[in-house]
């Protein structure tokens, strides 16, 4: 293992600290943990350029979940209410506070990934 110095604000370290006495663990192993689940987390980003108004976050399942950027409303929802609910997307942007250009966008991107938004909302 290579060995790095870390400069660290005084209240950020002092907090690690109580957190990895807290876990039980040494200050390396906590920074060493932190960093590891960041890397992990950057990893997993499942991001489609080709849709850049759409993100994945992580559900309360723990799953990646496909939500229209900067709104956590989940792209499934939309198309729920566009496939069951009959909506126009006019009808959706004035119902979830949207532009229509981002419920067309989520409709693009339901197009291109519609085998896992499917299965999805067969799941629910």
């Amino acid at each position: 293992m290579t060995s790095h110095t870390l400069n660290l604000p005084v209240q950020l370290q002092q907090e690690a600290e109580k957190l990895a006495t807290l876990q039980g663990i040494s200050f390396d192993q906590f920074i060493l943990w932190a960093v590891a689940e960041k890397v992990a987390t950057l990893n997993q980003r499942n991001d489609d350029r080709t849709f850049p108004q759409i993100t994945y976050v992580r559900g309360a399942s723990g799953e990646l979940i496909p939500v229209l950027r900067g709104t956590r409303l989940r792209v499934q929802t939309i198309v729920i209410a566009t496939q069951k609910w009959g909506f126009s997307p006019n009808q959706i942007a004035d119902e979830y506070d949207i532009s229509e250009a981002q419920v067309n966008e989520v409709l693009a991107f339901y197009a291109a990934h519609s085998q896992e938004i499917d299965a999805s909302i067969a799941a629910e």
